[in-house]
Parts: C-alpha cells; sequence; structure tokens
C-alpha cells in the first residue's frame, strides 16, 4: 500500500480521449457490461457520486491475507526478497532461506483458523458506527482470496480452502453495510521482481531465489525424495516474472517512481493485463460490491492500457442494470486530474488536503501497518481512538470519508489492544454520529493553527501525521438542514472553547444563536461578541476524546 510516487499517468483528459492504448486489454473471457458508460474519460465524467457514499462517511477495511502470516508488516512478500533489510532477515532465522522458502511456501500457513466474518463485521457496524464495509480481494502479492476463475493461486486451493471474499460479502449484507473489494495484484508484474534476485554474500552468495521457478521444477523430488506440496501448480503464475527485469531492479526503492507505468518499469504482456482484467470481473460479477478500489496511480496499468476504464465502466453498468436504473457503484483513484475526479472518487492515502473538496473523496488509512506487524502491537504503536477521531472529523468537515483498517492476524482475529480501541472510538462515535453520518461541509472546514496552514499532499497523500497533532485551538464544522456541528479537536484546558467564525455579526453565520448543546450532556452556557462565540463546558468532560458542539438557530 505505501507506494510514494509523484508521476501523474495523463496530462490532460482530452489527450487521453484520443490516445492508442499500448497493451489493450483481451475482452474474450469477461467481456464488459454495456450500457449507459463507455471506456472513456467522456463517458465515465457523467458520473455522479451515490447519496449513500455521501451519507456514510466512515467505513473499516480487513487489509488482511497470507502476508500476515510472519506478522513482520506490509509488503513483507516483497521485501523478504531483500537481502540485508528486517523482513528479510526476519524471514531468514524463522523461515528459511528465500531460494528454499519463499512467499509461495508461506501460503499454505495462512489458515484463518479464528476467522468469524460475522462476528467482526458486527462488532464493526453495531461498535464502531461503521458505515460501509471493505475487504482485500489480492495484494501486490498476488494471491486471490476468492475461488478464481482465472488463478489457480487463491485461496479456495490453498491456505484456508476458504472463499474469503464470500464470507466477507455474507457478512456485509447481513449487516446491512454496502460491500467492497479491493484489487491490488496488477503491480505484482514489478513488485515481485526482487524473487529473481540472489544473495550477494554469505554461504549462499549467488544461489538464486524461488522466483526463477517453473511448474516443471514441481514435479522434481525433494532431496528426501518426497514429493512438492506445489507439485501442479505453477510459480510464475504467481510470482509473474517470465519478463525482462526493469530498470534499476536492484534499487529497492525505484519502484516508486515507476508505479504510473513510466521510468523504466518493464511493459506488461497482453495476457497478464487480461488475466488481472478477468480475475476482477470475475469478483464483481460474483459477489457485486458497491465499491472497488485500486492501490495504483489513476486506474489499473493506466495509461498502458484500457483495462482500468473498461472495469470502471463495467462497475457502472453494471450497478444501474442491478439498481432499478440508478448507479450506486464507486470506484476509487489515486493521483487523479481534476477531469478525472469527475470520472472516479478520488482516494488519498494517509492524509487529506487542506481545503474543502467539490467533489466527495476518501482517505484510506490504518492504526497502524496496512498488514499486520507484530512490531507495532509490541511497541504500542497504533493509533489512538483520540487519533482515529480527530481525522476523521476533518476529513468530512473537507467533505471527504475516511475507511480504516483494522490489521487482523493471521489466524483473523484483531488483538485485544484494537479492539480496546475500537470500543473507545465507538463509544465516542455512538452519542456524536449526528455530527458525522449524513453531514456535508458547512462555508469553511474549519478554523485554527493546522486549518490555517499551506499543508501539502505528498504524492498520493501521507500528511496525516500533521492532523493527528490538531489540539482544543483546531476547530472543525460540518452541518445537516438543521443544525451547525462545531467540534474542537481535542478538550481545552480552560473550559472554554471560542469560535472566530461565529462571532456576532459574522458573514459566515447570519442570525441568533439561540441554543448551543453538547453532545451527550444537553445545553450548555455561551457568550457571542464581535470577536467569537465563546462556549463554557461542563467541569466533568462527557467523554474522553473531543466535544462535540450542536448550534441551533
Amino acid at each position: 500500500m505505501r507506494i510514494k510516487t509523484l508521476l501523474i499517468a495523463a496530462a490532460t483528459v482530452s489527450a487521453v480521449c484520443a490516445q492508442e492504448f499500448k497493451v489493450p486489454v483481451s475482452e474474450d473471457c469477461e467481456p464488459m457490461q454495456k450500457g449507459d458508460f463507455e471506456p472513456t474519460w467522456e463517458s465515465l465524467r457523467k458520473y455522479e457520486t451515490p447519496q449513500w457514499f455521501r451519507d456514510a462517511k466512515f467505513g473499516i477495511w480487513a487489509h488482511w491475507g497470507p502476508q500476515c502470516v510472519e506478522g513482520s508488516g506490509d509488503w513483507m512478500a516483497r521485501e523478504m526478497y531483500m537481502e540485508g533489510t528486517n523482513k528479510s532477515n526476519y524471514h531468514r532465522q524463522h523461515y528459511g532461506h528465500p531460494s528454499e522458502v519463499g512467499f509461495k511456501d508461506i501460503l499454505p500457513l495462512f489458515k484463518a483458523e479464528n476467522w468469524n466474518p460475522e462476528e467482526l463485521v458486527r462488532f464493526y457496524a453495531e461498535e464502531c458506527g461503521a458505515q460501509y464495509f471493505f475487504a482485500l480481494g489480492n495484494h501486490h502479492d498476488n494471491f486471490d482470496l476468492w475461488d478464481s476463475k482465472y488463478h489457480e493461486w487463491n485461496s479456495m486451493a490453498i491456505g484456508p480452502h476458504k472463499d474469503i471474499l464470500d464470507g466477507w460479502a455474507k457478512a456485509a449484507r447481513k449487516a446491512g453495510l454496502p460491500f467492497g473489494i479491493s484489487f491490488h495484484a496488477d503491480h505484482a508484474w514489478t513488485w515481485y521482481e526482487p524473487s529473481r534476485r540472489f544473495d550477494l554474500k554469505g554461504e549462499k552468495r549467488g544461489v538464486k531465489y524461488d522466483g526463477w521457478l517453473t511448474k516443471e521444477d514441481g514435479y522434481k523430488p525433494n532431496a528426501d525424495g518426497t514429493e512438492k506440496w506445489w507439485k501442479g501448480l505453477d510459480p510464475q503464475k504467481l510470482y509473474a516474472q517470465n519478463h525482462d527485469l526493469s530498470d534499476g531492479t536492484w534499487d529497492n526503492n525505484s519502484i516508486h517512481g515507476q508505479w504510473g507505468w513510466g521510468n523504466g518499469a518493464c511493459t506488461p504482456t497482453r495476457e497478464y493485463v487480461s488475466n488481472f482484467y478477468n480475475r476482477t470481473l470475475d469478483a464483481i460479477n460474483r459477489y457485486n460490491p458497491d465499491l472497488i478500489y485500486f492501490d495504483v496511480t489513476v486506474l489499473p496499468f493506466y495509461p498502458l492500457s484500457d483495462a482500468g476504464l473498461k472495469i470502471a465502466a463495467h462497475m457502472y453498468n453494471r450497478s444501474i442494470s442491478t439498481h432499478k436504473g440508478n448507479n450506486n457503484a464507486v470506484v476509487f483513484g489515486k493521483i487523479l486530474t481534476e477531469e478525472m475526479k469527475e470520472a472516479l472518487v478520488w482516494d488519498v492515502e494517509r492524509g487529506a488536503p487542506n481545503k474543502i473538496m467539490d467533489r466527495p473523496w476518501q482517505c484510506c488509512n490504518c492504526i497502524g501497518d496496512w498488514h499486520y506487524n507484530n512490531g507495532i502491537y509490541n511497541s504500542n504503536r497504533y493509533k489512538s481512538a483520540a487519533t482515529v477521531a480527530k481525522l476523521l472529523v476533518d476529513i468530512v468537515s473537507k467533505n471527504g470519508n475516511m475507511l480504516l483498517s483494522i490489521p487482523l492476524r493471521a489466524d483473523g482475529t484483531p488483538d485485544e489492544k484494537e479492539i480496546a480501541i475500537l470500543k473507545e472510538f465507538g463509544k465516542w462515535m455512538k452519542v456524536n454520529k449526528e455530527s458525522i453520518v449524513g453531514t456535508r461541509p458547512w462555508k469553511i472546514f474549519g478554523e485554527g493553527p493546522i486549518a490555517d496552514s499551506d499543508i501539502k499532499i505528498n504524492a498520493q497523500g501521507f500528511n496525516d501525521g500533521q492532523y493527528s497533532k490538531a489540539g482544543a485551538k483546531e476547530i472543525r464544522f460540518t452541518q445537516t438542514d438543521k443544525h451547525l456541528y462545531v467540534t474542537a479537536l481535542a478538550w481545552p484546558d480552560n473550559g472554554t472553547i471560542s469560535v472566530k467564525a461565529l462571532a456576532e455579526g459574522s458573514q459566515l453565520y447570519d442570525g441568533k444563536i439561540k441554543k448551543v448543546e453538547l453532545l451527550g450532556y444537553g445545553k450548555v452556557n455561551f457568550d457571542r461578541t464581535t470577536d467569537a462565540l465563546t462556549i463554557t463546558l461542563p467541569a466533568q468532560k462527557c467523554n474522553d476524546i473531543m466535544p462535540v458542539l450542536r448550534i441551533s438557530k
């Protein structure tokens, strides 16, 4: 997930409309559904974000798969092949050398033995206030978490022997939540290139890693004469390395500059692109997601291929056909031009713009690492409930939603620290939900030192650390037809909150203020002068996170 690329794949939409794609996708196996939308930017720009998503504001994501087995964090299936890195050292010490025990051999250890999707999703909905739920369909590790029709390396055939997406989809629908799937496997093409490396030092210097293996190698017996567990499977269908290496492939960081398929990234074949397209449409057609997410620049394989445009058009047309003529679908894209933001919902990773956006958008964030990380657990580095709430309030004030990932252990369970954080956040959410769900931005999103700062987005986000530092002087606004909500992002030490935007005579708020209520408490005293609206809070805090005030005319 944590890609940092500054590339924008296209300069203008008009240039894209006229281009011929270098790697056009094949629809021979999975035809794109026809309908109101065509796979062009001009057509996709007719998209309107559905009302349900604009109202939802908060979702929870199970970014969970076989990379959670070792508990060393995100991207371990790539970094285990990077000699000398922490993840590589951990893998060698606990599992073996990557020439003998590669990521393919970690897959059978992913059992999901304690996974209870219905219980988890019900907890997220009822106790945490989640309004939609996301599941991982595949990650850059190229392992499909469903009974995949077009990919033999999947969770029904290997590991859990369960259709993970089916379990999540049924649980979400039972809880009454819209269901989303994230797809990341398009980048396995370059992401797995380190699997074709070899040690540069030590006793195994020059010994190739298992990214060189082929299906034929699986029929060769082990040293003790036993059969290989993966006999009959093709490791190249997993690692996807039957191609020339990208420029700078031994540079561990070069992939970030190549995320948009430029700067010397090896161009994927039509067969590879079409396989990802087929797998994605297979999952969409089976599980009928309301939302789909891609961890890419703009759309999958863009601008090399029309695959992503066809997936988006298929998603929208299918939604219209199954929702009585209404398009209730959401497709996310990162690093978008203004024109592209009319066709897709803009996703910002671990961050936010510092202004109200005209169109709804989403921040995807995580309370820890994207894949389960024992180091974060042991060092108590999860985001606190207060930090999660601060980020949510800030995002919603700017017309955004927050999708929060809760890392699960390989067995399918959150740890007790995560549960405690969610319960504390959920307690706050139950009382203050009316200031979040179903609201819209006010005339300004907020006031305070951070609101008044020029905070830049780094690539596709990565500026959330600025917002998590917000204190009591940081104010955020949301509104409904009836009320204005004022949230201070921490409890003030002096027991009062001053809001300049609501001063007597302010051009932002014309009219009288008849009543101010602290949610979870009741009416509170206030004084309105030409300098500010000053609210006196009760001596006893009514929650442990932050106060939310309801303003009535």
